[in-house]
C-alpha cells in the first residue's frame, strides 16, 4: 500500500511539474519585456525563396515597431537555410527589415543554425564578439519562453517581446503550448543541449 502511495505521488508531482511548466509558457508568452537592449534578436521561421512566410513577416513586422520606440541600434536575425533553399531566413528576414526602413550597418546576421539553440549560440557568439549582452527576443507567444531560457543559459540578458500577431492561433496554438511546455520539463532536468539532441 505504501509503495502505490509513493508511486502515486510521484506521478502526481509528475504531472503538477509538467502543467505547471504549461503554465508558464502561457504566462511568458504573454508578457512583454521590451526596454533598452544592446540588441533585438528575432527568430527565424519559414521563409519562401527570399520571402518571409506570414509566421516569420508577424516577427518582423513586430521587430520593425520596437525598433521605431528606440529601444536598441542593433538587430540579430537568425536561422540557416534548408536543402535546396537559395535564402536563408535570417538573410530574408534581414532583407524585410532593410526594406522597412533599417539600415542595413546596424543588422547582423546568425544564418547558420536549423534549432533555437544553434541559432542563439550563433547570437551568443556575434554578442561576445561585440562586448554585448542584453538581448530582446522576438519570436512567437509559444516559443517565448523556451528562447529566452536558452539564451540566459548561453550567458546571455534575455528579455522577450512576442509578436501580438501571431499566426499560430487557436487548436495550433495550444498544442504548441503544451508541446513547449513539455520540452521546457525536460530541458530543465537534462538541459538544453540534451533536448536539442533528441527533437532535432
Amino acid at each position: 500500500m505504501n509503495k502505490r502511495r509513493t508511486v502515486a505521488a510521484l506521478m502526481c508531482g509528475a504531472v503538477l511539474y509538467v502543467v505547471a511548466n504549461i503554465a508558464q509558457v502561457w504566462v511568458v508568452g504573454r508578457s512583454d519585456q521590451a526596454r533598452s537592449v544592446d540588441a533585438i534578436v528575432v527568430m527565424g521561421v519559414a521563409q519562401y525563396d527570399g520571402r518571409p512566410s506570414p509566421q516569420l513577416q508577424a516577427r518582423l513586422d513586430h521587430v520593425l515597431a520596437l525598433w521605431g520606440t528606440g529601444v536598441t541600434q542593433l538587430v540579430i536575425t537568425t536561422g540557416g537555410n534548408q536543402p535546396g533553399d537559395r535564402f536563408t531566413e535570417a538573410r530574408a528576414s534581414a532583407d524585410y527589415l532593410i526594406a522597412g526602413g533599417i539600415d542595413e550597418t546596424l543588422i547582423a546576421m546568425e544564418d547558420i543554425g536549423s534549432t533555437s539553440l544553434q541559432s542563439l549560440r550563433g547570437v551568443a557568439e556575434i554578442m561576445k564578439s561585440r562586448n554585448l549582452e542584453s538581448v530582446l527576443i522576438v519570436t512567437d507567444p509559444y516559443h517565448a519562453l523556451r528562447s529566452r531560457l536558452i539564451a540566459q543559459d548561453l550567458e546571455l540578458v534575455a528579455y522577450v517581446s512576442p509578436t501580438p500577431s501571431s499566426t499560430v492561433r487557436g487548436n495550433t496554438e495550444l498544442r504548441r503550448i503544451i508541446n513547449e511546455g513539455l520540452g521546457v520539463s525536460v530541458a530543465y532536468v537534462l538541459g538544453f543541449e540534451r533536448l536539442d539532441s533528441l527533437t532535432n
